[in-house]
């Protein structure tokens, strides 16, 4: 299966992109790093170099590779998770998905994932499901996060012609993320996150999953029951 990973080279990424080399498919992978280019190159991927702050570059490297699978891993966080950059990554999102539609359309549609967040559950019964609801941004202006992972979330899953698929990453912790140990909650560990990922790739479900340490206040028993994951994967 051709795999175009959007923000490859990222803390899923990194985990992410040799699994499924590792299962022979042809990866694509973006990065604004030359450096990280260089990674992508040495872990068996194709290196796609732009910035994906431009979204006619980004639409056009995906119509260039015309892949079998697309997965949306982008954030604008190399510089820390302060307010400003907790904003930059929510402008990204909204303009990245639809410059990632825009191109699967173009080609004819396809299989899309896309990364969003289950800590932005509005207050209710716990543990969160995915039918739940999330919190409303106007009433939570605070969380810089919340607009980019609603866009994310309406447009893979409302686009004609997209088979969507939202994982709801807990906070991630391992290698290449701020903590080496689980912290705040919910949580999972990023070489779980990543296993998920490769799973609902080739998945026949669809959907919105949690994807989640067990005993937290979000449920993961979808992504287990119908992905066949399990948090403790981080081989």
């Amino acid at each position: 299966m051709r795999v175009f990973v959007a923000g490859a080279a990222g803390a899923i990424g990194r985990q992410l992109v040799p699994m499924l080399v590792d299962a022979r498919h042809e990866v694509h992978g973006t990065t604004r790093s030359p450096e990280r280019a260089g990674w992508l190159r040495s872990a068996g991927a194709v290196p796609v170099i732009l910035d994906a702050r431009d979204p006619g570059a980004l639409r056009d490297a995906l119509i260039a590779a015309r892949p079998d699978a697309t997965i949306h891993e982008l954030t604008d966080l190399k510089a820390g998770q302060r307010p400003d950059d907790l904003s930059a990554t929510a402008l990204l999102r909204q303009s990245s998905i639809r410059a990632v539609v825009d191109g699967l359309v173009a080609v004819g549609g396809g299989r899309l994932i896309a990364q969003s967040a289950a800590w932005l559950y509005a207050e209710g019964r716990v543990p969160h499901r995915e039918a739940d609801p999330l919190l409303d941004p106007a009433r939570h202006p605070a969380q810089r996060t919340l607009p980019g992972i609603l866009a994310v979330e309406r447009i893979t899953l409302s686009t004609p012609r997209i088979d969507g698929t939202v994982l709801r990453y807990g906070l991630l912790y391992g290698p290449g993320t701020v903590s080496e140990e689980r912290d705040d909650r919910p949580a999972v560990h990023v070489v779980a996150a990543a296993r998920a990922t490769a799973l609902a790739m080739v998945s026949e479900a669809l959907g919105v999953f949690n994807v989640v340490d067990d005993g937290e206040d979000v449920s993961n028993d979808r992504a287990r029951t119908l992905l066949g994951w399990d948090p403790d994967d981080r081989a």
